[in-house]
């Protein structure tokens, strides 16, 4: 037997055991997995790596990510792209490559988009295809479906490094020069306007993030972003705001806007990682803010404020 067919054949036959009326735990799915296995004498002839392997991708099928899991647990890849079931890309070490192997079947692959979307409250179906998501690690996912995908449920998930870049490291691999790395502290510590713009995976969210190592400690810190990616470091009064999207069980939508009001209640030194599909220009040709809470605008103390379009890609970043 082909070592997928048996790996179809043992999910089935795990799935079958599971009573999905009850939440299994990890472990229970892990325990079952294991008296399936035992129960197949063809796989005693199987090395014990390859029964380890098994086990492993089976797992991964029924709780995780199935395919896609061991790259996401992979410090070394970058990117993940998935151009429909059959074609899956990744960048490692600095190299795009196409995946021998796919996923079983479109349904499995929207299996795992659901699981992605549901594990931060988001949907994503024919009649919203569009959505940006997270993992558990804090890689950002965006994800098209049909029918805006014309070749299937396509999936860009952008891993970020297990450990925040900082600026010591930055002047190590000679990214920035000391001289620009002072000023650059200066200027956050004095709470100057900064713009941070760039092209995709140029660095603008690594950078903000190595800046946010200036701000001081006992500042008040509020981020508010579409999807999560903010890694702002040794900030030990941190709030982190995510927006949420309108779904089929009444839960309404919560916007950008609503948000930025809610935070100009809660006592803000900085307010840091506003993201929206809204461009940053017109937002301040619409005056935006202004228009979300003008007198608390003027009359409040938070200093540090910063824009992200999702359509132009590009950072505005601005210091009060």
């Amino acid at each position: 037997m082909e070592y997928t067919d048996l790996k179809r054949e043992l999910r089935n036959r795990v799935q079958e055991k599971m009573d999905f009326v009850k939440d299994f735990t990890d472990a229970e799915v892990e325990d079952t997995i294991d008296e399936v296995m035992l129960e197949q004498e063809q796989l005693t002839v199987y090395p014990v790596e390859m029964r380890r392997r098994l086990k492993k991708e089976l797992f991964d099928s029924l709780r995780r990510l199935d395919i896609l899991q061991i790259f996401v647990d992979d410090s070394s890849v970058t990117e993940i792209m998935i151009n429909g079931k059959d074609h899956i890309f990744v960048e490692q070490d600095g190299r795009l490559r196409e995946l021998e192997t796919g996923f079983e079947s479109t349904e499995k692959l929207q299996d795992v988009i659901q699981q992605i979307v549901a594990g931060c409250n988001r949907v994503v179906n024919e009649a919203s295809p569009i959505v940006d998501a997270r993992l558990p690690n804090g890689s950002r996912v965006n994800i098209v479906m049909n029918p805006v995908a014309l070749n299937g449920p396509i999936v860009t998930i952008r891993r970020f490094p297990d450990k925040p870049i900082t600026m010591e490291r930055l002047l190590q691999i000679r990214s920035i020069s000391s001289e620009a790395a002072d000023f650059l502290k200066s200027l956050v510590k004095a709470k100057y306007n900064i713009f941070i713009s760039g092209g995709t995976g140029s660095g603008k969210t690594t950078f903000l993030n190595v800046l946010s190592q200036y701000i001081p400690a006992e500042e008040r810190v509020i981020t508010i972003e579409d999807s999560a990616e903010l890694q702002l470091q040794g900030l030990p009064n941190l709030v982190q705001l995510e927006t949420r999207n309108s779904n089929v069980e009444g839960c309404n939508e919560i916007t950008i806007r609503d948000l930025i009001k809610s935070s100009l209640r809660m006592r803000p030194d900085r307010i840091s990682g506003i993201s929206g599909a809204t461009s940053p220009i017109s937002l301040i040709n619409q005056d935006f803010l202004h228009q979300v809470y003008p007198r608390s605008m003027k009359a409040s103390n938070f200093r540090h404020f910063y824009l992200k379009s999702t359509t132009t890609n590009t950072f505005l970043y601005l210091l009060w």
